[in-house]
């Protein structure tokens, strides 16, 4: 196995919904995402998020960890994952930024 392979991943992407900020809509999807995304084993650490910053200009974010690449590629091919991003997220997120780094311990 590979050096890349035993490092931990933490998966982020920041985002703006179609959605009006805070309405029930944005809660539903931001449920359903925790819901059906922490559905899938190799994801830990997940975490919903809402912007404060005036820095920023998207609106929420998710973030999860994984404790390989061979986990993240499990959790990217997942069904649960696949179908949330073509029934979901194709369909309700405006526009996003993914960020994926290697976890220094």
């Amino acid at each position: 196995m590979s050096e890349r392979n035993v490092q931990a991943i933490r998966h982020m992407v920041i985002f703006t919904l179609k959605h009006v900020p805070g309405s029930a809509e944005a809660e539903k999807f931001l449920a359903d995402g925790r819901t059906i995304l922490t559905s899938i084993p190799t994801v830990s650490n997940f975490g919903v998020y809402s912007q404060v910053s005036a820095k920023n200009d998207f609106d929420y974010g998710f973030s999860m960890d994984f404790a390989s690449q061979a986990d993240y590629d499990f959790y990217n091919e997942h069904p649960s994952h696949v179908a949330f991003v073509k029934e979901r997220w194709e369909l309700e997120v405006e526009r996003f930024l993914e960020i994926d780094f290697q976890i220094k311990e």
